[in-house]
């Protein structure tokens, strides 16, 4: 009763806060992993440049991990969240256990992708041996032990959903800083510990995320409102489809900026090849500026959580002045952030680019460049990721699966595709833009059509 009368009652802009700040924690934190490990690879004494390239090419897959175990967690999360608000705890705990059944399944695909399926992904993204050899350590790794984020994602979850918000970013907060900590000291070899390069960058990430997991796994057993047995771990095709359907719309954006991510590589790979940069640079340089922009988009999708109760319960409640208000809310709140990051991305590519480490005058040239041109329009990139969020959560989950994808796989690659045709490695510069105008339209055009409708049911 005091979680409905919160969401009815308190201060729209307050409840935002309270809400949003852990999710948007959570999800930036996730995009550091790669920026720490990448800003420390990049200042190695010997195969820098070789070993940025080979974490752009790892990077789709850790996307898609990452991706996937959100998306599960979110749809246990809703599900979870609506099942103990019926009082129903029975229920719940099978819900709880379902997500930790499709957790093990999750994990023993990444499993087998780690044994076997790693060099086959790799050489498809490069023939350059040095790349390739780092490129298969790096992420053979993060996949074996991939069980850390794997679980921390589900139990993160699990804990938003009985309150607990604040143990799930203390868990995610420790990980990342256990992972700063051992980056130099596994990648450059620090007192006892060898020489690692960018295996001992894997180490340090894996570590941190099973430290994160066990933490939240702990938290979670002592606030937990529902008895886990091993029977409960029994799938129930009711429960799993729910939990894939209501997390789908969370991960799908992650998931198409993954395979835009592949494509864009293998398309660096070739037209930069033709220009004067070679094609070890473009790749190189767009990994490090796809892992800085990561971390903006994080914090958006981080505001679109947070909202999603407020908007869902409001939405369901018919206080659809609430709804509409905490919209406005989080569309200012992108925004501002948005205009942040085009303002640092366009007043200091050069300072931006050097925090993983230094490059020839091209390497520089083209990453400057690049970092100018494919997002310019960051500063109305906020409102696409969010307006998703929105969608899904006053029940508009095909809106909002089309939303997330119309950047990425609607607008962005095919324009990458026809533009480097017409125009080589600079099309793939200006596909951004474009794509980004293009789905920022979209967007708001969808958005004031729903608001619209909630006025006017307010007038009826």
């Amino acid at each position: 009763m005091a979680e409905s009368n919160k969401m009815k009652e308190m201060p729209v802009n307050k409840l935002m806060v309270q809400m949003g700040v852990p999710m948007i924690l959570s999800m930036a934190l996730q995009a550091v992993y790669n920026i720490v490990d990448s800003a420390f690879v990049g200042n190695m004494r010997e195969g820098s440049e070789a070993a940025l390239n080979a974490l752009t090419l790892v990077f789709p897959v850790q996307m898609l991990m990452v991706a996937v175990g959100i998306g599960t967690g979110v749809g246990t999360n809703a599900l979870l969240a609506r099942t103990l608000g019926q009082g129903n705890s029975k229920k719940a705990a099978k819900v709880a256990g379902n997500s930790l059944f499709l957790g093990v399944i999750i994990y023993v695909v990444c499993l087998l992708f780690g044994i076997f399926g790693v060099k086959a992904y790799i050489s498809s993204q490069t023939v350059d041996a040095e790349v390739l050899e780092m490129g298969v350590s790096y992420l053979r790794i993060c996949c074996v032990i991939s069980f850390g984020i794997i679980f921390f994602s589900l139990f993160e979850k699990l804990l938003q959903a009985t309150g607990r918000s604040l143990y799930s970013t203390i868990g995610q907060v420790v990980g990342a800083v256990v992972n700063i900590i051992l980056d130099p000291i596994m990648i450059y070899g620090i007192g006892p510990v060898p020489e690692m390069g960018v295996e001992g960058a894997a180490y340090a990430t894996v570590i941190g995320q099973v430290v994160s997991g066990i933490l939240v796994v702990i938290y979670f057993g002592k606030f937990r409102k529902m008895y886990l047995e091993m029977s409960m771990l029994k799938p129930s095709s009711e429960c799993l489809k729910a939990i894939i359907s209501l997390g789908m719309a969370s991960c799908i954006n992650q998931i198409a900026m993954a395979i835009v991510q592949i494509v864009l590589n293998n398309i660096l790979r070739y037209y930069g090849g033709l220009s004067v940069y070679g094609s070890d640079i473009p790749i190189a340089c767009v990994g490090v500026i796809s892992k800085v922009n990561q971390v903006f988009m994080a914090i958006c999708i981080g505001i679109s959580q947070g909202c999603q109760p407020i908007w869902g319960f409001n939405y369901g409640a018919k206080k659809y002045d609430r709804v509409r208000l905490a919209y406005r809310y989080s569309v200012i709140a992108c925004t501002a952030i948005a205009t942040v990051f085009f303002l640092c991305f366009q007043l200091f590519p050069h300072q931006i680019v050097s925090i993983f480490g230094t490059g020839s005058d091209l390497y520089f040239q083209f990453a400057e460049r690049y970092l100018k041109i494919f997002m310019f329009m960051t500063f109305a990139n906020g409102i696409q990721p969010m307006s998703s969020g929105f969608f899904t959560s006053i029940g508009k989950a095909k809106l909002g699966i089309v939303m997330s994808l119309t950047r990425q796989v609607l607008f962005l690659m095919p324009l990458i595709v026809v533009f480097s045709l017409i125009m080589g490695i600079d099309g793939v510069m200006y596909a951004g833009p474009i794509a980004d105008a293009a789905a920022f339209v979209l967007a708001i055009v969808f958005a004031r059509r729903e608001l619209g409708k909630m006025r006017s049911a307010e007038i009826v």
